[in-house]
């Protein structure tokens, strides 16, 4: 067992696989590989407590509320450049392994977005996943900026995100709407600004090159000598650049629900559309198979979508709750739905209601997909989304670039297409206070060990081939997962989730060319 070092020299009391009563402090590093000048973030104590506090929504309330987590918060540079400055605090939260005797390690985890809260999902693959639970410590961290991480970024109000939604006039592409679309880009920059703790600093230091910094601190400080890694959708772009930054410091990592590091924002985009537009076929094909669906026939399904969606750009559905189902809300909710099979029969209910003048799931759905609770409140998911993809990607500035990248998506998603011509509005990145810190690029890895990708074939969000690209980027090993879905490793397919703990366990990687189905 691992000695546990205690604040004020007092003993702990053990109790069961949780390890010692909360609260305590512990201090296993520093461990492994530590930069110059970081040896006091490497090896800091941590201070472990319960984790209810730790809720930034009412989305994490439940999956936080469990005894068996501990949680507490890691320092770290604001700016890498100068860590003697100004610092943040990353939120943390493990489940410890249930088997001391057979504990291999930590497992960090990551769900994406970016700037989604990682806590819950760890929380929830633990209770979940009992049999590789037993082997590894499941620890998930809320990146700088994000959920209980202090500071958040902050941009809008509950009651300004709602307005924002309601409004559709990005759909307008005259000079007039260009122009109100990009002034309220402007002043959407300007509030992230003035609302977040250290402003322009933080902006500056919140995207994917530093937390990959944040993650080996973390590595330390839990004493890993070596990561070992789970990064889902977004999380593939935070494996993939920490892999390329700390490549002598990777034990094993999961990617699963990849991107292409080598394209840019706008080549996503039209990727990802092209990945929805075939998720809304699949979804056609399984309606059409269903009594009351609300399409016609598989040939006219995209044309039959536009003529139940288009006019909320004109008329939103006044809803119970004072709200309006508007023109944007209805495709994020669809886009929420197609994101899982599960969710279809939810979609089929929404275009439903819709054809009867109501619009009460689908904006369920979209409030899913914006994290937007009861009470009107917004998780950090959407500001934090923004401010990160505007120091990870080039901005777009040239009108014709952005006129060109909204042809060639609604060319690969016609279903989405709201009739209008193709909009030159820059958006909130344009505007960005401070510049972009990555760029696209193929990573160089010399000294990774084996990693393994998964892809998922139909998955809409990250493309099957991005998985592909990914895993000849890294050298590494693709496995191959024949479904419609976003992301699927120990979510409960036997097929995947056995070649992806084995991997984790002792490095087995699934034979080449593996596929598994549902």
């Amino acid at each position: 067992m691992m000695l546990v070092l205690l604040a004020g020299g007092c003993t702990s009391t053990i109790e069961g696989s949780s390890g010692p009563a909360l609260p305590f402090a512990e201090n296993r590093g520093p461990a492994g590989a530590v930069p110059d000048g970081l040896t006091d973030f490497y090896g800091q104590r941590l201070d472990w407590e319960g984790c209810e506090s730790y809720s930034a929504s009412e989305f994490d309330a439940e999956p936080l509320s469990s005894p068996d987590l501990q949680c507490t918060r890691l320092t770290v540079p604001l700016d890498y450049a100068d860590p003697t400055g100004d610092t943040v605090r990353i939120g943390v939260l493990r489940h410890p392994a249930s088997s001391e005797q057979d504990r291999i390690g930590a497992l960090v985890i990551n769900p994406g977005g970016p700037g989604v809260a990682g806590l819950s999902t760890a929380a929830a693959l633990a209770a979940e996943n009992s049999e590789l639970a037993e082997r590894f410590d499941f620890v998930g961290f809320d990146p700088r900026g994000v959920g209980s991480s202090e500071p958040t970024i902050s941009c809008l109000t509950g009651q300004e995100r709602d307005a924002e939604r309601a409004d559709d006039d990005e759909l307008d592409p005259s000079a007039a709407g260009v122009a109100e679309t990009e002034r309220e880009a402007r002043d959407y920059a300007t509030k992230c600004t003035q609302r977040t703790e250290f402003g322009d600093e933080l902006l500056a230091n919140i995207g994917t090159r530093d937390v990959v910094r944040d993650m080996d601190v973390l590595r330390s400080a839990l004493g890993e000598e070596k990561l070992t890694y789970l990064g889902y959708s977004y999380g593939t772009r935070i494996g993939s650049t920490y892999a390329e930054t700390f490549p002598g410091n990777v034990r094993a990592m999961v990617l699963d629900g990849a991107l292409d590091p080598t394209q840019d924002a706008a080549d996503q985009a039209v990727a990802q559309a092209k990945g929805f537009q075939e998720a809304f076929t699949d979804f056609v094909a399984w309606c059409l198979d269903r009594d009351d669906c609300p399409f016609d026939s598989a040939e006219t399904a995209n044309a039959d979508y536009q003529a139940m969606i288009r006019p909320l750009a004109e008329n939103p559905i006044d809803l119970p709750d004072g709200r309006a189902l508007s023109y944007d809300d209805a495709t994020t909710g669809t886009i929420q739905a197609l994101y899982s099979e599960q969710l279809w029969e939810h979609l089929q209910t929404g275009l439903n209601e819709l054809r009867q003048h109501e619009g009460t799931t689908l904006m369920s759905l979209a409030d899913l997909y914006l994290e937007r609770d009861s009470d009107g409140r917004y998780s950090t998911t959407q500001d934090a989304f923004v401010a990160i993809h505007c120091v990870d990607d080039p901005r777009v500035t040239d009108p014709n670039v952005i006129r060109e990248t909204n042809e060639r998506y609604k060319e690969a998603a016609p279903f989405l297409d709201d009739g209008s011509e193709p909009t030159t509005a820059r958006d909130p990145c344009a505007f960005w206070p401070v510049p972009n810190t990555s760029q696209p690029h193929l990573p160089k890895v010399e000294g990774l060990p084996p990693t393994l990708v998964i892809s998922t074939t139909g998955d809409p969000a990250t493309p099957y081939q991005a998985g592909v690209a990914l895993a000849k980027a890294l050298g590494g090993r693709l496995l191959t997962f024949e479904a419609n879905q976003h992301t699927v490793f120990l979510q409960g397919n036997e097929c995947v989730d056995g070649a992806g703990s084995a991997y984790l366990v002792d490095g087995t990687l699934p034979q080449e060319g593996t596929r598994c189905t549902e």
